[in-house]
């Protein structure tokens, strides 16, 4: 199994840009391993989301970085390979690839996108983990020719400084046996995969990937968390050190490997501090909030 990992979400709000540099700094100083940055272009509220990651990259040392997920409809996938590879080389191998095959499919198309059927949604997906891995191969004159992508001799380059994990955010039985068979990893979020589906889901990947003669278990988990750190317990992701405590050790004993916790509520960067002082310490030696 992959080593337990930890991450913060930073909402990319560009009211609030104080905040979010805090936040990226919080995880990086307080030893953290990735912040994930979801990717709604449309937003008008939100920063570009790749702009973002290379501005904190720049400004931390350690984190890597990943968008939560990329909105594959509104970024050619070449063009993301393009930019995931440099952004990777320039930071010293801080960058994983979150990809999702679209949603709030009214503002894609308002925004220049084209808008897909559930089964060209998969179908255009599974395309661009080729045209990526192809795009990162570093070979000259590449080529691919699929129904929704295609390369017409593609002199590739740079290569990135590691492998770079292709997660999809994805829950149907399609996109579950895609990520079993061709991904690096699953991210879904806590608000539509609670933790009493994940056994599900899992089983579906993991069959997918035996049958395609994969090992189950390098693929990575990675589980987006909304909730808040505090004195009483609430409904879902609501309590005490100790509650989040409890509550990732069990999620990690069902198979869950990497944690990104969304905090909400008020002063997100002190939540942020004590899921980074108080939580991951606790987790990683075990379950005691004590250290």
């Amino acid at each position: 199994m992959a080593p337990l990992e930890f991450g913060l979400s930073i909402t990319p709000m560009w009211p609030r840009q104080d905040e979010v540099l805090r936040l990226a700094q919080v995880a990086d100083e307080g030893g953290l391993d990735l912040v994930g940055i979801q990717d709604h272009p449309y937003q008008w509220r939100f920063y570009d989301t790749w702009t973002l990651i290379a501005y904190l990259a720049g400004r931390t040392t350690r984190l890597r970085f990943f968008p939560d997920v990329a909105s594959l409809p509104l970024r050619p996938p070449a063009i993301l390979a393009k930019a995931a590879a440099s952004l990777d080389v320039l930071s010293g191998g801080r960058v994983e690839l979150g990809l999702g095959a679209g949603a709030f499919w009214d503002a894609i198309e308002a925004m220049g996108g084209p808008r897909r059927s559930r089964g060209d949604a998969v179908e255009a997906i599974e395309e661009a983990i080729d045209v990526i891995r192809l795009v990162w191969s570093g070979e000259r004159g590449v080529r691919y020719e699929g129904r929704h992508y295609r390369l017409s001799g593609v002199h590739t380059g740079p290569r990135p400084v590691h492998e770079i994990g292709i997660w999809l955010g994805a829950r149907g039985r399609r996109m579950l046996d895609l990520i079993g068979r061709k991904a690096d990893g699953w991210v879904p979020s806590a608000s539509w995969a609670p933790p009493e589906d994940l056994p599900g889901y899992l089983k579906r990947i993991e069959d997918a990937a035996a049958r395609a003669g994969r090992d189950p278990n390098s693929i990575r988990r990675v589980y987006n968390l909304m909730g808040a750190i505090g004195p009483t317990t609430g409904d879902r992701l609501v309590g005490p050190v100790s509650f989040w405590v409890d509550e990732l050790g069990r999620l990690a004993k069902m198979g869950m490997d990497a944690f990104i916790f969304w905090p909400s509520g008020e002063e997100p960067v002190a939540q942020a501090e004590t899921f980074a002082a108080d939580v991951v310490p606790a987790v990683r030696a075990g379950g005691d909030p004590s250290g």
